[in-house]
């Protein structure tokens, strides 16, 4: 899309799932793109991935629970390429300690998950929306169809209780839905992405078992898992003038999950 030659869009969670496919496919659109993730490692071998393509992207090692190092990250995307227009968080984390009983779930691990996913995105937001509010722009969240329906009770029977995950991503959502509302006079657009089950790093502790992939394939009509690309895409659509009506939204991709 021609709309995005020279716009800047920076992306959390970056070097690996679902932030690396729509770093890939912002990057094809002639985006500049800033690649943002924790794990350094990973970030730099993504970096010089999209390079060898003659793309334009720098990467930045953050930490979005750490205002300071969320600051740098601005100040060396504002510094390379100027304004920032397009924010998609999508840096996120499971619990550690997988699905419990909730008078067995681990608080620190409930406070790391909330943290991450929820104020992560909160703080994220705030310091590119400073950005945005001078020429406007567009935040895409990534929530999940968890955040919207919670674990269905097969799901919860299957892995054996509960944990933090879809109730930071219920989080995500309300906060889309505010910041929607919030920040459409300054004409910054909010929407969040509620993907089905894909195959990610995120999710690999239920694809390698084979019985509960089995299971968790069965729940969505078409019959597979999402593939990130898939999520890239309707993050691209969230982030173009083909939306510039659509604020506040939580679009489910998830292969008829939700439709059930």
């Amino acid at each position: 899309m021609k709309e995005f030659e020279g716009k800047t869009a920076v992306i959390t969670g970056a070097a690996s799932g679902i932030g690396k496919a729509m770093a890939e496919r912002f990057a094809q659109e002639k985006m500049q793109v800033v690649l943002a993730d924790i794990e350094e490692e990973a970030l730099e071998k993504t970096v010089e991935n999209l390079r060898q393509y003659q793309y334009r992207v720098i990467g930045v090692k953050t930490d979005v629970l750490v205002e300071e190092s969320i600051n740098e990250l601005f100040s060396k995307a504002t510094a390379e390429y100027g304004n920032i227009h397009i924010l998609c968080n999508n840096a996120g984390i499971g619990a550690n300690s997988g699905n419990k009983a909730i008078w067995e779930i681990d608080r620190q691990d409930w406070d790391w998950v909330m943290g991450v996913n929820l104020k992560g995105t909160y703080l994220m937001s705030y310091y590119a929306s400073n950005e945005m509010k001078k020429k406007g722009g567009s935040i895409v969240n990534l929530a999940s169809i968890n955040g919207l329906v919670g674990y269905n009770k097969g799901i919860s029977s299957k892995l054996k209780g509960i944990n933090p995950y879809p109730h930071s991503k219920g989080g995500v959502i309300q906060l889309t839905k505010d910041m929607a509302v919030g920040f459409a006079e300054l004409n910054i657009r909010v929407n969040a992405l509620c993907p089905g089950y894909s195959k990610t790093n995120l999710t690999k502790m239920l694809w390698e078992d084979k019985k509960i992939e089995e299971y968790i394939t069965s729940l969505h009509p078409m019959g597979r898992l999402a593939e990130p690309e898939e999520i890239a895409y309707a993050a691209l659509f969230l982030a173009s003038d083909e939306a510039s009506f659509i604020t506040g939204a939580c679009l489910p991709v998830d292969g008829g999950y939700l439709a059930q």
